[in-house]
């Protein structure tokens, strides 16, 4: 048989469209990564610059003097480390709570009795919430205050992330759980040798969403947390923000205003190393980010 070759050129409309979306594309992650190189620029320039407003984008008298302030401050370290074991304890928690919510809801009625009322229960939970008050009681009340837990458990069970798991499990044939049984295996092994190595995409995507909201949460801490030394360290930054920013510059001599712009440098260093660990993280979780997503928030 002969092999008929069909040469499809673009038209001129289609190689306008590629330009038009290669350039949209590059400006948009030009304008994700303004804030971050800007709040680099900050820290590294000189203080007169800064208190200026004369950096956007470039350094301005290139120096250190903030990282090494930085260095002095032991509190922004205290707090790193709180949000490190934060993020690493909420993994751990999170993970395992969707996990063993997402299998048995992903299965058929037939097989789990009840299951569409459970899944009214955590649709219910995710749209109506108690309110800070009840919730506060009840963490106040558990003895939960001013433990790292009263920052992890509160928000251990995450409904919309159980649904993507939930939906990506559904979108497996159920062929392979039914030859894991036929060959002797449990629910437990299925899940844990079958199930999980096949979730891998939409696990990857839910542990990143995991990290970065226990990493970027500061108002957790600041309500639950009395001590200033037991503060994460999104909620000791937002203190440093915040106590800055309610001085009225006005009345401001000009050694306030010196100390100002001095602290404005080693407040940027402190939120550029803050981002580092989540831009360390985020690359090898990326190339299942898309599959994870897609999948997961799909019924099937």
């Amino acid at each position: 048989m002969f092999k008929i070759k069909r040469n499809y050129r673009e038209n001129t409309a289609r190689r306008v469209f590629k330009v038009f979306n290669y350039c949209f594309c590059c400006l948009t992650a030009l304008l994700c990564l303004a804030p971050m190189i800007h709040v680099m620029a900050l820290s590294l320039s000189a203080s007169k610059y800064v208190n200026s407003g004369m950096v956007l984008l470039v350094p301005k008298g290139l120096q250190l003097t903030a990282y090494k302030d930085l260095l002095a401050k032991e509190q922004f370290f205290i707090s790193m480390w709180i949000s490190v074991k934060r993020v690493l304890l909420g993994l751990v928690i999170n993970m395992t709570v969707i996990i063993l919510a997402s299998y048995p809801l992903s299965k058929r009625s037939s097989e789990f009795a009840g299951r569409q009322v459970y899944v009214w229960i955590f649709i219910f939970s995710m749209l109506f919430g108690a309110g800070l008050i009840p919730t506060y009681l009840i963490v106040a009340n558990t003895g939960l205050l001013n433990t790292i837990w009263a920052l992890i458990l509160p928000g251990a069970v995450q409904v919309s992330n159980i649904i993507l798991l939930q939906n990506f499990m559904k979108a497996l044939p159920d062929e392979i759980s039914e030859a894991a049984f036929i060959d002797g295996a449990g629910h437990w092994r299925t899940l844990t040798q079958v199930i999980l190595p096949l979730c891998k995409p939409s696990l990857a995507a839910i542990s990143l969403f995991v990290m970065v909201g226990h990493w970027n949460d500061w108002f957790a801490g600041s309500i639950y947390m009395q001590s200033y030394k037991d503060y994460p360290l999104q909620t000791y930054l937002q203190t440093q923000i915040i106590d800055w920013s309610k001085t009225d510059i006005e009345y401001m001599d000009p050694e306030m205003l010196a100390l100002k712009a001095a602290q404005s440098s080693t407040r940027s260093a402190q939120m550029f190393l803050a981002m580092i660990p989540i831009l360390c993280v985020y690359p090898f979780l990326q190339k299942h980010f898309t599959k994870g997503i897609v999948m997961g928030s799909v019924k099937g």
